[in-house]
């Protein structure tokens, strides 16, 4: 019986010893609050929760606990625009002190290094801020002065310094901290409403997908990981966009081996108008459109239509026979390696996915489906 007691202790000591893991404590001081509430709010990625409130002691004292499973950015709170940001792992034992009056402006954090991260994020562009607003307030205050087309172009040249420092700060922060969720605040920290600090994709890529690889489930870094992912994807549809808001051939050539091995170009069917055609033999999606475009090529091939299909696929042998039993009759090509130069020239996100050319190889339309792909055909080519 005693060797069962003292095995039933030595679990609960390990559950304890295991929940102690993700336990967290905010403990500190704050001065001149005596008898106030603080209050803590987990940060959410478009809104705040409250967590927890403590009234301070007599000596200023405060704390706090609670569980986390990955770092989270909480607000301690005074009121609503007097409060802190802190970035909380974790075990970690939180220790911050204050005074009530500059709270938000001025205060000591410890044992917790996302939070002190933080802290130099929020002062470092608080700092930058500053400056810029003092060099925008002298074009106010000259704007009259005899000199003052001098000093302006004086005070532009100190405001772009300032504006580019903070961002090589912002970068190298970002670049130095791969793995730190602080990097969320860095990536999201503004100028103003218009203008983020860090535009480059690059780092914006960079952190996302390091930051998705160690916190999957964290709801920050899934709104950072998707946005980053939209961003690319509007990157590469601004890309096309330019292509075809560009004068004379704006269609990127494509040059790809047909079934017997021989390669066929795209820009030898000028004069034609030309659907562009990606697709894959293994995807429903492509097979259930083909014998819709098969309608159509009967119907307008005569009258200078034609059809370039770009297969995606990596098997010869079922492009092949997706070929024969569909009864493609027009141009088929493809490299069997997914024919990724023309998907990313092409900016294809998903199949089947088309582009329709007109006679001298302008894009005039993409992602046609049958009825309206029959409707402008049926224009231009009466």
């Amino acid at each position: 019986m005693k060797r069962l007691f003292v095995l039933v202790i030595s679990i609960a000591a390990f559950v304890v010893a295991c929940d102690d893991s993700t336990h967290y404590k905010i403990s500190g001081r704050i001065s001149n609050a005596e008898g106030q509430y603080v209050y803590l709010d987990k940060l959410k990625v478009t809104s705040s929760e409250n967590v927890d409130s403590a009234k301070i002691g007599k000596s200023g004292e405060f704390e706090f606990d609670g569980i986390v499973q990955h770092p989270t950015f909480f607000l301690l709170k005074l009121s609503e625009r007097n409060f802190i940001t802190l970035l909380v792992d974790s075990a970690e034992q939180v220790e911050v002190s204050g005074d009530a009056a500059n709270f938000s402006r001025d205060y000591l954090v410890t044992g917790s290094e996302g939070s002190k991260q933080v802290q130099e994020l929020n002062q470092r562009l608080s700092r930058t801020k500053h400056q810029l607003d003092s060099i925008s307030s002298l074009h106010v205050l000259f704007r009259t002065d005899p000199n003052y087309p001098a000093l302006q172009k004086k005070w532009e040249q100190e405001y772009n310094q300032v504006v580019e420092e903070q961002i090589k700060y912002s970068q190298n922060f970002v670049t130095s901290h791969p793995f730190s969720m602080a990097n969320v605040l860095a990536l999201y920290q503004k100028f103003d409403n218009d203008n983020f600090v860090i535009q480059d994709i690059q780092s914006l890529k960079t952190a996302a997908s390091a930051l998705n690889s160690f916190y999957p489930e964290s709801e920050h870094v899934k709104a950072l990981y998707a946005n980053t992912i939209k961003l690319m994807q509007d990157e590469r549809n601004a890309r096309i966009q330019k292509l075809i808001q560009e004068q004379g051939e704006n269609s990127p050539d494509i040059v790809l081996p047909n079934p017997d091995g021989k390669e066929v170009a795209l820009s030898s069917l000028r004069g034609k108008y030309v659907l562009v055609q990606f697709w894959s033999a293994q995807d429903r999606g492509s097979r259930i459109m083909n014998p819709v475009l098969v309608e159509l090529y009967n119907k307008y091939h005569r009258k200078g239509f034609e059809i370039f299909q770009v297969s995606i696929d990596e098997n010869r042998y079922e492009w092949i026979d997706a070929i024969d039993q569909d009864k493609l009759s027009w141009i088929n090509v493809g490299d069997m390696e997914g024919s990724r130069t023309a998907v990313i020239n092409y900016n294809v996100q998903q199949v089947p996915f088309n582009y329709l050319l007109d006679r001298e190889g302008v894009i005039i339309a993409k992602d046609l489906k049958g009825p309206a792909l029959d409707r402008l055909l049926g224009e231009k080519l009466k």
